[in-house]
């Protein structure tokens, strides 16, 4: 059989880092989209020597447009995993934050699908979003987060339809809690944002706030290893026939299938006593 391709965006760390490093194991001649030279040089080391990793902010149209050029005329595969987490009470939310939040999460992979979209017609390829539980249910303090994870299972959903009559099918992949980086760096981007106006946001939003750290913290600590993400992901892209969605992780089949479901109240109060 043919050498496949797949491109990874995010793959500096944590899902994107570890889909890379997996897929290469399993045979792909993989593309890991990184921001950073620093990052280009520890993935490669990490490698067995075939990754190819590229420059790929997903907010820089010519950084997507040299990345397109890379493949030719066909792409197998393609991984929208880059993504950032940010975190404070809307009251209290940056606007260009949120544009930020976004113009990374949503803007930045439909600009980096429509990009690749013919070499993955060429190909009959295939799309692996990596979308979240927190874009089933949403909770408080990451709301800015929530919204853009919605946004792309609904991006998702359309994709699906549009291209499935070229052949392209398009996957939603839906992790629990993750033990990556991205919330500890949610953490350290929420202080700087609220700086100067930290103490009536925790006056009027404390306790929501320490919640939501502990349950970061919990999750970097605790979560599912990036790995068990990256087996689900190169399952879905080996898969003759794959699922539309997959639920990684027991928090998120117990949220996706039960918690999604509730009466809107019930649900509101069952996650302000988590």
């Amino acid at each position: 059989m043919a050498e496949r391709s797949v491109l990874v965006s995010g793959a500096s760390s944590g899902i994107g880092r570890a889909t890379a490093l997996h897929l290469e194991q399993q045979g792909w001649k993989v593309f890991a989209g990184v921001r950073t030279e620093a990052a280009a040089l520890a993935l490669q080391k990490a490698s067995a020597g075939s990754l190819v990793t590229v420059m790929l902010d997903v907010t820089d149209a010519r950084q997507i447009a040299a990345v397109a050029k890379t493949f030719g005329p066909r792409l197998d595969a393609l991984v929208n995993n880059a993504g950032v987490a940010v975190a404070a009470p809307l009251e209290f939310l940056p606007i260009d934050e949120l544009r930020h939040q976004l113009e990374v999460n949503v803007i930045g992979q439909v600009a980096v699908t429509q990009a690749l979209i013919p070499a993955l017609r060429e190909a009959r390829g295939r799309i692996v979003n990596i979308t979240s539980i927190g874009g089933l249910v949403a909770g408080s303090i990451i709301g800015a987060y929530h919204a853009s994870k919605f946004a792309l299972e609904a991006l998702t959903d359309t994709m699906r339809i549009e291209l499935e009559p070229f052949g392209i099918e398009v996957v939603a992949i839906e992790p629990g809690k993750i033990a990556t980086p991205i919330w500890s760096t949610s953490a350290g981007t929420s202080d700087r944002m609220l700086e100067g106006r930290q103490e009536e946001a925790v006056a009027l939003y404390g306790e929501q706030m320490a919640a939501a750290r502990d349950s970061a913290s919990k999750a970097e600590r605790n979560g599912l290893l990036p790995l068990e993400v990256a087996r689900v992901i190169g399952h879905a892209l080996a898969t003759s026939r794959p699922k539309t969605r997959y639920l990684v992780g027991k928090d998120a089949k117990v949220a996706g299938r039960f918690v999604a479901r509730l009466p809107d109240r019930t649900r509101d109060r069952l996650l302000r006593t988590r």
